[in-house]
């Protein structure tokens, strides 16, 4: 992946004093996922372009952590060569200094505007064009995207572009624009995110940010869609809009907003609660089960033994268990629920016994090159007797007044699926492993459209 910062203010050569980097030198870092290098491929009076290209090691960013398994595609996706939270985390080691707009030979240029140019390729377009126009035009850069291994001259449905931007501005302020930023178009940081994280967005986004239009989502991509994280971060930013708001508005997501007149979040989990009571399952492993809402409605049956809720969010399991009343007085018995740390990317044998596994609004939040791994982790490895999936009916969405043409329900989906597309990748599981599956919809039907949420019930 690749970041060039050029100027064209004279002498240009000066961008050696902003980013404390002498043009005559090649410098280099190491870092825990690889090496960076910084150099000039042009110095001139005129002009001055300095860029910083990472070289990292796929092979290391799974060696040693227990979850390769022998799959492939631990080892054969884009992480290293497309631009994301790993080229944040060089950026910020390379010139920090120039980040906190510090340079003790030309203080004064460092705080004026000067004419700059910055390129990043390739850019995952996880977002589309209007996303990438969303998060820079405000902040008074010009915007020119290609798209990369284009058959025409749509960027619609690329998923990776050469990104430049222009325009008049402090050095300093472009180089944290793109700290946050790009980890927001990729939305897939590669490190945990936690309570730190909201203190890296406050800092680098600190004069900016609380100005932004996309804030709101540019924290909750940023801080990989974690509400808890996100909310405490722009409570921080803006305290005095985040009061004004009601606690139920800024608890509900936005595809939760959106159905809210037809009621979808409530009958989607009085359907799948249904589907597991007609499989006879017992024992139940939520997969992706945030805050804790459809475990909440399983403890209260009785013919539930046993419950199980799975999330790579930490601070969602803190809700879920104090929704449930864990280890409280009148909550349920102990070893009756457990919440386990963790993701679907991995074998997991601790809620290898649930007999029924539940992905409840979960696979469209994943990117489609990661959907086999978890389709083998949960249907091939795992293995229950049932298997519940629920996710959007793209159809559906032309009739959400709320949402444009082509929007997704949710920013941080990435994808979301048509009857067609869905009947299909039913038909290949069921294939693949072994099961068969009855598909249904939940919520009122459209002739036209079909309904709002779509279910697959697949059993072995």
């Amino acid at each position: 992946m690749f970041l060039s910062v050029a100027t064209t203010h004279r002498p240009a050569t000066d961008l050696g004093f902003l980013l404390h980097k002498h043009p005559e030198r090649l410098h280099q870092a190491d870092l825990s996922f690889g090496k960076a290098w910084l150099f000039y491929p042009e110095a001139g009076e005129a002009r001055c372009e300095a860029a910083l290209l990472l070289d990292i090691d796929p092979v290391g960013l799974v060696r040693g952590k227990g979850q390769s398994d022998g799959l492939l595609d631990q080892y054969v996706n884009d992480r290293p060569y497309a631009a994301s939270s790993f080229l944040s985390v060089a950026l910020n080691k390379m010139l920090r200094t120039a980040m906190a707009g510090i340079s003790k030979e030309r203080q004064q240029l460092a705080d004026s505007d000067l004419p700059l140019e910055a390129v990043v390729a390739p850019l995952p377009m996880r977002g589309g064009e209007e996303l990438v126009r969303q998060l820079f035009e405000p902040l008074g850069w010009t915007v020119e995207l290609t798209p990369i291994e284009a058959t025409g001259s749509s960027l619609v449905g690329f998923r990776y572009c050469h990104l430049k931007l222009s325009g008049l501005g402090r050095l300093s302020s472009l180089l944290n624009h793109l700290y946050v930023l790009i980890p927001v178009m990729d939305a897939a940081k590669h490190y945990w995110v936690g309570d730190d994280e909201v203190e890296k967005l406050l800092s680098k986004g600190g004069g900016w940010l609380e100005h932004h239009p996309a804030k709101e989502l540019i924290a909750r991509r940023y801080l990989r869609n974690r509400s808890v994280l996100a909310r405490a971060a722009l409570a921080r930013l803006v305290p005095e809009a985040t009061a004004a708001e009601t606690p139920a508005e800024t608890r509900r997501p936005p595809e939760e907003m959106l159905e809210a007149p037809i009621r979808l979040h409530d009958r989607r989990l009085d359907a799948v609660v249904e589907a597991i009571r007609m499989s006879g399952g017992k024992v139940v492993a939520d997969l992706g089960c945030g805050e804790g809402k459809l475990l909440d409605r399983l403890v209260r049956e009785r013919w539930v033994q046993k419950l199980f809720g799975l999330d790579p969010a930490v601070r969602e399991l803190e809700l879920a268990a104090r929704r449930l009343r864990l280890n409280e007085v009148g909550g349920p018995p102990e070893g009756r629920v457990t919440l386990l740390h963790g993701s679907l990317t991995y074998r997991d044998n601790r809620w290898a016994e649930a007999d029924v596994a539940v992905l409840v609004e979960v696979i469209e939040h994943l990117d489609q090159d990661r959907l086999p791994l978890v389709e083998r982790i949960v249907f091939g490895e795992a293995a229950p007797k049932t298997v519940i999936v629920t996710t959007p009916n793209a159809d559906h969405n032309a009739l959400f007044s709320g949402l444009a043409a082509g929007a997704f329900r949710h920013p941080d989906h990435r994808f979301e699926w048509s009857r067609a597309e869905f009947e299909a990748w039913t038909a290949k599981i069921s294939e693949t492993y072994s099961y068969a599956a009855a598909i249904s919809g939940i919520g009122d039907v459209d002739a036209s459209f079909g309904a709002p949420t779509q279910m697959a019930v697949f059993t072995r």
